[in-house]
């Protein structure tokens, strides 16, 4: 979906009857597998089974798995009318260092038995060589219409009742992810037949927006002790983990109507909070710390402000 350029380069492949090595790269929920085993589907027809292997190599990552599993499955010939089989690594840049070796050498020895399609996020935790041997394939996150006109479709086909706003909360919440999204309606249609904002939230278990802004509007004001019990209450009522209220006040930072230097010096101490936060720190004493800092800021603002008007009187 919305990856006409792949979609056209693979039908290609189709056509010819063959195909390099690829590496299929991009955020999750993009299509990756899935246009493997189009690719595969269209390429051997019926006898597809007998020609195609799927393996999720975050699972399966050892050297071990690359001798024994791949190495069986890529030197066997091919039973098709299709010189090759396909074998599809999921998540391949969670390989070892060693299994990525291993496979390098086994993509050079079957290439004329079976074509490798590695699926990853992230290209560059791929080894050069085996980078060499693939035409790359970058998949980008699908953009928010593409998302909620799926999503409509599916609630269309399921008869559920939907609102603009639980929708958008939604796609907002999955990122461009459309397995994410999809996952999220249907937890969200478990609960109620209606899929509001609110449902999504409770499935999702995230603080709603007002929430969060409500909490730094009242470290903005400089009531350090207000906005401390906003973030006890998030802690408790939701039952967040501290790096789950700092994405989101990453989030809502930018909608805030502060002078750029303020925000500019928030960002850098949410930069600082989340990484105490993944070395072991306390969640609520780095959280206050945070909105400690953001309040300091604001009481120097102010302090600056009132001088100014101060020496203007003058």
């Amino acid at each position: 979906m919305d990856q006409e350029e792949i979609v056209s380069r693979l039908k290609d492949f189709v056509k010819r009857g063959t195909m390099p090595h690829c590496m299929f790269a991009g955020p999750p929920g993009t299509g990756k597998t899935t246009a493997g085993l189009c690719l595969a589907h269209d390429l051997f027809g019926e006898r597809f089974r007998d020609a195609f292997k799927e393996l999720n190599a975050s699972d399966e990552r050892g050297i071990d798995v690359v001798r024994t599993t791949v190495k069986e499955f890529a030197r066997m010939a091919s039973l098709t009318t299709v010189p090759f089989k396909i074998l599809v690594l999921d998540e391949a840049d969670n390989m070892t260092g060693d299994a990525q070796g291993a496979l390098r050498r086994t993509m050079e020895n079957y290439t004329n038995t079976c074509r490798f399609i590695l699926c990853c996020n992230y290209s560059g935790r791929i080894i050069e060589p085996i980078q060499s041997r693939c035409a790359l394939f970058r998949f980008t996150s699908l953009p928010e219409e593409k998302v909620v006109e799926y999503l409509h479709r599916i609630a269309k086909n399921e008869t559920l009742k939907t609102t603009e706003g639980g929708l958008k909360t939604i796609v907002d919440v999955a990122e461009g992810d459309l397995r994410k999204a999809i996952n999220i309606l249907q937890a969200a249609s478990s609960m109620s037949k209606g899929i509001s904002e609110e449902t999504v939230y409770q499935v999702v278990g995230r603080a709603r927006p007002t929430d969060v802004h409500e909490m730094l509007n009242h470290a903005l004001k400089g009531d350090f002790l207000k906005a401390r019990d906003e973030l006890r209450n998030l802690l408790v009522k939701y039952g967040l983990s501290g790096s789950d209220i700092v994405r989101q006040i990453h989030s809502e930072v930018f909608r805030l109507p502060i002078p750029e230097k303020t925000r500019i010096s928030l960002i850098e101490a949410i930069g600082d909070t989340d990484f105490r936060l993944v070395q072991g720190g306390d969640e609520e004493v780095q959280l206050s710390a945070l909105l400690a800092h953001l309040a300091a800021q604001s009481s120097v603002h102010r302090s600056v402000r009132e001088e100014h008007v101060t020496a203007l009187d003058r």
